[in-house]
């Protein structure tokens, strides 16, 4: 059951949100829905603050998880997916993410909802859409760019490589690397540093900061709904996924 996927809980004025469907989290619009019920409801409680955003299993998330070959990709389901996770960045609250394991195509994605990644030394980022020969989705092109940069965000992009919890703190991506053992601790402490100041002040400061990221992931996400639509169709995305269940690297024809 989705409901069971994701679990939520107050402690003090730290909402803490867990994602639960290891070891790598996958997502589908099921579980994209109850993360979102879970934001919403500490939205919506006067007492929440800020929310910590966590995960069991060995990966943070793992993006989307697709068949064997890509051939039995639903394009309308991936869209309604994408369409649901805009509301998560409409959240008012600040959001600290603490990042485990892997956050990987859409789950870098779900990482990027939160104001600050703390990671562990076992964690590690990659935006590797090109690898699966598909364009980025889940708003990356909006969000990764604002958080590390322009030249950062293309040079993860285009190349979908790997990068590690050190090299996510050198460009920004992440605000502390720590052991996998206080990964928690460290996250309640950020998430409990900011819930002390006052709620009305910090919550107004983080709406200028953020501007117009809104309405520019809402405009990133139908762009990038329109190309996957069509990258889905394409030999190059079936033989990405190929080569991931194969574990071997892709040969990619242009088609």
């Amino acid at each position: 059951m989705a409901e069971e996927q994701v679990t939520a809980r107050l402690e003090g004025h730290v909402g803490v949100v867990t994602v639960n469907r290891p070891p790598h989290n996958y997502f589908d619009g099921g579980s994209v829905e109850v993360l979102l019920s879970a934001f919403s409801a500490f939205e919506a409680d006067s007492s929440c603050r800020a929310i910590v955003l966590r995960a069991e299993g060995k990966s943070f998330c793992a993006g989307a998880q697709f068949g064997d070959d890509g051939n039995g990709v639903d394009a309308d389901a991936a869209m309604r997916i994408y369409r649901s996770a805009i509301a998560l960045f409409d959240i008012s609250k600040p959001v600290v993410a603490a990042i485990q394991g892997a956050a990987i195509g859409g789950g870098l994605g779900v990482s990027l909802i939160a104001d600050f990644r703390i990671a562990s030394e076992q964690a590690w980022f990659s935006a590797n859409f090109a690898r699966l020969g598909i364009h980025a989705g889940f708003g990356i092109t909006a969000t990764l760019p604002r958080v590390v940069g322009l030249q950062a965000a293309s040079l993860m992009l285009q190349t979908g490589r790997r990068v590690s919890a050190e090299k996510a703190l050198e460009i920004g991506l992440a605000e502390k690397v720590v052991p996998a053992d206080t990964l928690d601790d460290e996250a309640m402490a950020l998430a409990g540093e900011i819930a002390a100041n006052a709620p009305i002040a910090v919550q107004s400061m983080r709406r200028t900061l953020m501007g117009d990221r809104g309405a520019l992931v809402r405009a990133a996400i139908e762009r990038e709904i329109a190309e996957q639509r069509i990258h889905f169709e394409t030999d190059d995305f079936r033989e990405g996924i190929r080569a991931v269940h194969e574990r071997r690297a892709p040969v990619f024809s242009g088609r």
